[in-house]
């Protein structure tokens, strides 16, 4: 299959990654995305939660065909209309279990507020308050046993210390960036980093503006990703085929938790 945009570390494909996935003969060693919170539709719509179910359950059957290692999922707390709210943490272990894939944590992604200060609903009454969303989260799991040994890590030891723990604190990325749910860099910069080693394969199936791919590129491992629009794979290849320089070299993170991290 061609892809869309290919250099030495990085190869995005335009399409259904339920289409484009079984094609593609690759082993993955981590997989770090965001699934859509809209299912094809327009932003802000509201989510069928059967179409939701469908989605989690047949994308984990795929990846789990192409997965040697791990997986990080970011969700939010709840989907759905005013009228009927789920949650996608159970959709997504519900499908990992009939997937045979393995829980391992799951991390409390708390955004720091990140101005979300409107009262939503009835303000300053108890006839229709809504809850204002600073918490994600990521589901942190694996397909036949946790450990790995063999490569070379690239996390600094300050930074593992930080980071094993279940609370992870960094303010959403800006929405008029390059996507209307674009993730802060710090966030795959993470995961990439903690879960996987130098030179790995690393694949976000979800790809959106790449944020995944363009941070993987930067700490030196190769990346796939995938996308159903164009407009985003174009966004994502412009922002990869950027020369980064020097990947020995350290990268500064800053977040709103002063952990400003050298990866």
């Amino acid at each position: 299959m061609k892809p869309y945009y290919s250099d030495n570390l990085i190869e995005i494909y335009m399409g259904d990654l339920r289409d484009v996935l079984p094609k593609l003969d690759i082993a993955i060693d981590l997989i770090v995305t965001s699934p859509p919170y809209n299912v094809g539709k327009e932003y802000e719509q509201d989510v069928d939660k059967e179409q939701y179910k469908n989605l989690a359950l047949e994308s984990l059957e795929c990846i789990e065909e192409k997965l040697k290692h791990r997986f990080c999922i970011n969700i939010p707390p709840t989907m759905g209309s005013h009228t009927v709210i789920f949650s996608p943490l159970y959709v997504w272990l519900d499908a990992l279990e009939k997937c045979e894939l393995k829980l391992r944590d799951i991390v409390s992604w708390n955004q720091n507020n990140s101005g979300n200060d409107t009262a939503w609903g009835s303000f300053a009454s108890a006839n229709a308050p809504w809850l204002r969303h600073q918490m994600e989260s990521i589901i942190i799991g694996y397909k036949d046993k946790w450990e790995r040994k063999g490569g070379k890590s690239t996390i600094a030891p300050e930074n593992f210390t930080k980071w094993t723990v279940d609370l992870w604190s960094m303010p959403v990325e800006s929405k008029i960036k390059f996507h209307p749910t674009p993730f802060p860099e710090d966030l795959p910069a993470r995961c990439i980093d903690l879960f996987s080693y130098e030179g790995d394969l690393v694949c976000d199936p979800f790809m959106g503006s790449g944020t995944t791919l363009y941070v993987a590129k930067k700490l030196g491992r190769r990346a796939i990703g995938i996308d159903t629009v164009e407009e985003y794979c174009e966004k994502a290849a412009r922002r990869c085929s950027q020369d980064i320089l020097k990947l020995d070299m350290p990268i500064v993170v800053e977040s709103d938790d002063k952990q400003g991290a050298l990866l």
